[in-house]
């Protein structure tokens, strides 16, 4: 018996109010099918030979690069202030937005 026959209404059911979802019948009989065809398709994985494959995390051969935590554009204030609408005391000044 595959996984897909342990969908039942009440499966359905269950699905909607986690997912806060309100399924008319029609869609409740959608998502049986739906969810039928992807349990089929795990139950077709299982049956796959994996013999002497590695288990991969990644499908591209992936590696964390890791460097220094160092500071290298340093003090920029005075160009970054340039783009502020007004400036007071080497900060930022904007408009108010409330009283």
């Amino acid at each position: 018996m595959g996984m897909a026959n342990i969908i039942s209404d009440e499966t359905i059911e269950y699905v909607g109010i986690l997912a806060k979802l309100e399924l008319s019948g029609e869609e409740k009989e959608a998502a049986k099918k739906d969810m039928g065809r992807m349990l089929d398709y795990i139950d077709q994985l299982g049956e796959l030979d994996t013999e002497g494959v590695e288990p991969m995390s990644h499908v591209f051969s992936v590696q964390n690069v890791f460097r220094e935590d160092v500071v290298t554009n340093g003090d920029m204030r005075e160009e970054i202030l340039k783009n502020a609408p007004g400036e007071k005391d080497g900060m930022f000044m904007v408009p108010r937005t409330f009283e």
